[in-house]
């Protein structure tokens, strides 16, 4: 119980420094020195050092300001507005709209960058200044932006699937298969409560297009085509297995750079403002990234992860117990740990646990991917509230608010698989078969 009460005053400290307005990753990187310092024997340091360069000398992570950089030709060129105004025939008779464009964009960039981030904020800064130019709710829009941002790292590929499967030596292939009913699944949740939210704020959402005939809708769609091809074909070089994450996301931005010198919108002016647009988002998420991995190796020499998992299996629980305590445990976790770390450093007794209870690893890889979305989204280290913090200006509390009733989408997605399991298994077991 020594180690909880270690946790609890991390993050205690890490609340007060929230609150002092002290930048997000000096207050992570804070955390990690104190908890190193004064309840371990390791040198913070010289952990420092290693945590910051381990944590963005990657390759995978190059992916990241290129996505985002794509982001940024599509907001300063007019071919974000194109493609809304594309969009716009389509979605004129459903409840909420353009509001389902987040969705939408989240679930087909999120299948492309395998990066919560990458998709929180390239998605962001193309639909957010739309949505609010034409009448949107602005909390509407942030909330569904943080919670669908999160759908990055649940459809494949996704690197926390990855390591998932790597720490179960589980089929990556399977769980891979496994995200895309749950991710389709998701996507309906959060456009089920949008249409529901519409229809119970009618003021609130702008007024309907005048009807138009199918042919009218092919012919305002015109202006969809060039940015849909190109979704399309950096979809389809990561899927046929032609290019890695990294080089789809550098397809993207010489295919953004391209449509948009053809479109006549690119210009030297907004050719440099989206570099510097996008060396601010990219240098802010990896400085982040670098003080949550300090406060990561923290975690690990303190023991505290595996503290918790070791008191959740003495415990002694029924399976369906079991999975609820260890929902908990993950969701607190996911107050101070990034996903990937709460995977490695609980796997260990977690999994021969999971194993012994008689669930499918394959579907308990899907339950951690869920349990990790809702920890992006969870304060004080939810890392989707803090790339919108950035991008919007807005505290990350109000975008926290603004996020519950996602925050219940995912929820209740987590209760539908575990009811239901098949909704996971069924893909996996009929395209490899049944494991015996």
């Amino acid at each position: 119980m020594e180690i909880l009460l270690v946790g609890g005053l991390l993050l205690l400290i890490m609340f007060m420094l929230l609150s002092g307005g002290v930048w997000i990753a000096m207050t992570l990187a804070i955390c990690g020195w104190v908890g190193q310092a004064f309840f371990t024997d390791t040198q913070p340091g010289k952990n420092l050092f290693s945590a910051f360069w381990e944590s963005n000398a990657s390759w995978e992570l190059a992916a990241l300001p290129l996505f985002i950089w794509m982001g940024e030709i599509l907001f300063r060129t007019k071919l974000s507005e194109e493609m809304f105004e594309g969009l716009r025939p389509w979605l004129n008779r459903v409840p909420g709209r353009l509001m389902h464009t987040t969705i939408l964009g989240c679930g087909i960039f999120g299948s492309v960058s395998g990066s919560s981030a990458a998709t929180c904020a390239t998605i962001s800064k193309v639909a957010l200044p739309e949505l609010m130019k034409r009448g949107y709710s602005e909390k509407l829009a942030l909330g569904s932006l943080a919670t669908a941002g999160t759908l990055g790292i649940l459809i494949p590929p996704s690197i926390t699937m990855v390591v998932y499967a790597v720490a179960a030596d589980a089929s990556i292939i399977r769980i891979f298969l496994a995200g895309f009913l749950p991710g389709l699944l998701l996507m309906a949740l959060f456009s089920g409560y949008i249409m529901w939210w519409s229809l119970r704020h009618p003021d609130q959402v702008p007024a309907a297009d005048p009807p138009t005939t199918f042919w009218e809708k092919i012919k305002l769609s015109r202006s969809l085509i060039p940015c849909g091809a190109l979704i399309v074909f950096v979809c389809w070089v990561l899927i046929a297995g032609y290019a890695t994450a990294t080089e789809c996301a550098a397809y993207g931005v010489v295919g953004s750079l391209a449509l948009a010198a053809w479109s006549r919108s690119l210009t030297w002016n907004n050719f440099c403002e989206g570099l510097m647009g996008t060396t601010r988002s990219s240098c802010m998420i990896m400085f982040i990234l670098a003080g949550a991995a300090f406060l990561t190796k923290t975690m690990a020499f303190t023991g505290i992860p595996r503290e918790l998992a070791e008191w959740v299996n003495g415990m002694h629980l029924s399976p369906l117990a079991l999975i609820a305590v260890l929902t908990v445990v993950y969701l607190i976790l996911g107050t101070a740990l990034d996903g990937i770390s709460m995977i490695v450093l609980t796997s260990a007794v977690v999994l021969p646990m999971i194993q012994k209870a008689g669930f499918d690893l394959v579907w308990f890889g899907i339950f951690i991917v869920l349990l990790v979305e809702i920890a992006e989204v969870t304060p004080p280290v939810g890392f989707n509230l803090f790339v919108l913090q950035n991008m919007t200006g807005k505290d990350s509390n109000t975008i926290a608010k603004a996020a519950i009733p996602f925050f219940a989408c995912l929820v209740v997605c987590i209760v539908l698989i575990t009811v239901f399991p098949q909704i996971v298994t069924i893909l996996p077991d009929m395209v490899m078969g049944v494991e015996k």
